[in-house]
């Protein structure tokens, strides 16, 4: 267990007596709280508060509990006190977490860090989620993603999904993309992000990033609004709504480049995300529209690896060619599915998931079991590494 560690409070003479009694020590600040916390672990990713529990740093997907003198187990006053410290004078904030219970809002100290925070009511109490923000934007080499999608930076119009689960790393890919064509195109992108987290200095390009309930009311109204703001390049923090994604088809197809993310765990599911957003009578119209505007869609996951050290992300690309957009305006068929199109589109450079988790496995970077629990297709795939010894301690 990792300590953080408090200043003693001295102690003071009580009613002219010689002895001292020394009063209850005050509430650690909340900020010195959150960076002894940072330096709790090497690699923290989440900060938890939760009643009944110690504070807690995750580490690796793992939590880890942090000693903190006066704060050994958090209490009901304890996360609402650091939740009010978080809010701080975000009346928007205050009062979403009061009418729906659960907020979310950024979160900085100079010299520390970047939060994006989540605040949210459970059994009559609060409880805090702060993931952890890289100062520094990642590179494309930085976060291992394939050198394929260096070419969205090329396109002129379109829309790019990154999707994942929560903490698969989509802001980061997506982060990386943006720098990459700030800093190799003098153009106009405008991110729109709930909240905020990579901050992207002006460098080739001009860049305006607004926040979700600070600077724009909702992510459909934002883009609404930066058609008629003359951006080549758009970033949606996620795609949550049907009017969001009905926006952002429009405006891939008036010429502008949309990036967006989804929660889906792979590029089929994404397809049918999208079009399962809107009513029967429309989903036919909305599978051409997709399937002329996609650009990528690209799906990723993070893996423990082998050696303990960290995890390793994992992509699964889909690339628009003739195959892939004819497979989604007409439905996927027996032997006419995007995996099959993923399959065989490696001269495309398309890859699914289980041929990347094929490679790591072999490379010795995952083990065997790990691949099993996050593969598409666990008994495909165990059958092409059937010549590991590994294999049959899976049975």
């Amino acid at each position: 267990m990792s300590s953080v560690q408090q200043a003693p409070v001295p102690a003071e003479p009580v009613n002219g007596n010689s002895a001292p009694i020394s009063p209850a020590p005050a509430p650690i600040a909340t900020s010195a709280l959150i960076a002894g916390m940072l330096k709790s672990a090497k690699g923290v990713s989440d900060l938890i508060f939760s009643p009944g529990r110690p504070p807690q740093v995750e580490v690796t997907g793992r939590l880890l509990a942090v000693k903190v003198p006066g704060l050994e187990m958090l209490t009901p006053a304890d996360t609402s006190r650091i939740s009010n410290d978080l809010i701080g004078q975000n009346k928007i904030a205050a009062q979403t977490l009061k009418d729906e219970g659960a907020a979310d809002l950024s979160y900085s100290i100079s010299g520390v860090g970047r939060f994006r925070t989540n605040i949210f009511r459970q059994r009559g109490t609060h409880a805090i989620v702060m993931r952890v923000i890289a100062t520094k934007v990642p590179t494309f080499e930085e976060l291992h993603v394939p050198e394929e999608l260096k070419k969205i930076v090329e396109l002129k119009n379109g829309i790019v999904l990154v999707t994942g689960p929560t903490g698969s790393g989509k802001s980061s890919t997506l982060a990386a993309v943006i720098d990459l064509i700030n800093s190799t195109k003098a153009e106009h992108i405008i991110t729109i992000e709930d909240p905020i987290e990579f901050v992207h200095p002006h460098k080739m390009a001009t860049i305006h990033q607004r926040e979700l309930h600070m600077d724009t009311f909702s992510f459909a109204s934002a883009l609404r609004a930066a058609l008629r703001q003359a951006p080549k390049v758009v970033l949606v923090g996620e795609m949550r709504d049907r009017d969001t994604i009905e926006i952002a088809l429009t405006a891939a197809e008036t010429g502008h480049l949309v990036l967006s993310t989804l929660h889906t765990i792979d590029a089929a599911k994404t397809v049918e995300r999208i079009v399962g957003t809107f009513p029967l009578s429309e989903q036919e119209a909305i599978r051409v529209r997709v399937a002329a505007t996609f650009r990528y869609f690209v799906a990723q996951r993070l893996l423990p690896k082998k050696d303990g050290n960290g995890r390793i992300a994992v992509h699964e690309i889909l690339k628009a060619t003739l195959r892939t957009r004819q497979y989604i305006e007409q439905g996927e068929k027996e032997g006419k599915t995007l995996l099959d199109a993923m399959r065989d589109g490696d001269q495309d450079g398309m890859q699914h998931f289980d041929g990347e988790l094929e490679k790591l496995v072999r490379a010795g970077i995952i083990d065997f079991h790990t691949a099993m629990q996050y593969a598409t297709n666990a008994g495909n795939l165990r059958l092409i590494l059937a010549d590991l010894p590994e294999s049959t301690e899976f049975e």
